[in-house]
């Protein structure tokens, strides 16, 4: 698992019980995985197709500093699928776990559109 970007908890990101809001931490993993696809993919068309069950282990607080991770499980004819770790920079606890997300590469009429790539084109990438 990479960490690729991280974000300050600001005063604007949290709920009413002053930890982080689930649904921008959620934004930001959508954000950060779709970047990741783009560049992966080599494609500026992609979008979300799934999310898979999310695992809320813990929470982040204002001040804290978490790290987005992502890693490449697997490719189909037209996706590629990851996984996902958020945890506290500082603690290294985990606060978010989602197994699988899900996205695909789409043509100018967002219809699945193959990428060409195989497990070992990423793989061979990632090295």
């Amino acid at each position: 698992m990479k960490f690729y970007s991280r974000k300050l908890i600001k005063p604007g990101d949290l709920n009413a019980n002053n930890t982080l809001f689930g649904g921008q931490l959620l934004r930001w993993i959508d954000e950060e995985a779709g970047i990741y696809t783009m560049t992966k993919l080599n494609s500026r068309r992609t979008v979300t197709k799934y999310i898979s069950e999310i695992n809320f282990v813990s929470s982040a607080r204002q001040a804290d500093t978490i790290e987005i991770g992502l890693a490449f499980s697997d490719i189909g004819r037209t996706s590629i699928t990851l996984s996902c770790v958020v945890r506290n920079l500082v603690t290294k606890n985990v606060i978010i776990e989602i197994d699988k997300i899900v996205f695909v590469n789409v043509d100018e009429n967002d219809r699945p559109l193959p990428h060409g790539l195989t497990r070992e084109d990423i793989e061979r990438e990632a090295l």
